[in-house]
């Protein structure tokens, strides 16, 4: 059976700092959980919106953070999904383990300003 996951676009420094503290916090360009309440995640099929909405005029290196749901409530951070534009989102309301981050991939945007999302299998 595999396990549902849900993606998250995280500055790789952010990534790095969270691999040496055990968990990852940031909930969204340049905002802590703490300050919003929740880390704003994405599925497969709304991962470009997200990142051209949100990041394409941030020319920093991104990652796109496979984060295994069951591992993620499991530590205690539940998954909800909420209305935002018309579309369903998943928020995860507390800390990520590192280790429910399945997969860290490199992404980024072409020279026209779209996404250009990495092979998430």
């Amino acid at each position: 059976m595999t396990s549902t996951t849900v993606l998250h676009l995280a500055h790789v420094e952010e990534w790095a700092a969270a691999q040496l503290s055990g968990e990852f916090d940031r909930s969204t360009r340049g905002l802590s959980l703490a300050q919003v309440g929740f880390i704003h995640c994405s599925t497969a099929a709304q991962l470009a919106a997200t990142a051209e909405t949100f990041y394409a005029d941030n020319p920093g290196p991104l990652l796109v953070l496979v984060i295994d749901v069951d591992a993620v409530e499991a530590a205690g951070s539940p998954v909800r999904w909420e209305p935002s534009g018309g579309q369903d989102f998943p928020h995860i309301y507390g800390p990520v383990p590192v280790s429910a981050v399945l997969a860290a991939h490199p992404a980024g945007f072409d020279a026209d300003g779209r996404f250009e999302s990495p092979a998430l299998t």
